[in-house]
C-alpha cells in the first residue's frame, strides 16, 4: 500500500475525532480500510506460508493449512 493511501487513513482517522467525516470521507474512508486490511491479511499468509518447522531429527516441514 502506499504511503500516502495510508497518510490519508490516519488523516480521516484523525478528522473523524476532532470535527467528523462527511458521507462521502466516511465511504473513502471504509474503502481505504478495507484495501489496507486485505494487504495485512495477504502479508500475513505471504509469512505463514514460508515457515518452515525442524523437527529434532533435522526434517523440515511447511505448515499444513486448517481444513
Amino acid at each position: 500500500m502506499l504511503k500516502e493511501k495510508i497518510e490519508r487513513i490516519n488523516e480521516l482517522a484523525r478528522k473523524k475525532k476532532t470535527v467528523g467525516l462527511t458521507p462521502e470521507e466516511l465511504e473513502e474512508q471504509a474503502v481505504l480500510r478495507k484495501e489496507y486490511i486485505e494487504m495485512w491479511r495477504g502479508n500475513v499468509i505471504n509469512v505463514v506460508e514460508s515457515v518452515v518447522i525442524v523437527d529434532e531429527d533435522g526434517n523440515r516441514r511447511k505448515i499444513n493449512k486448517k481444513k
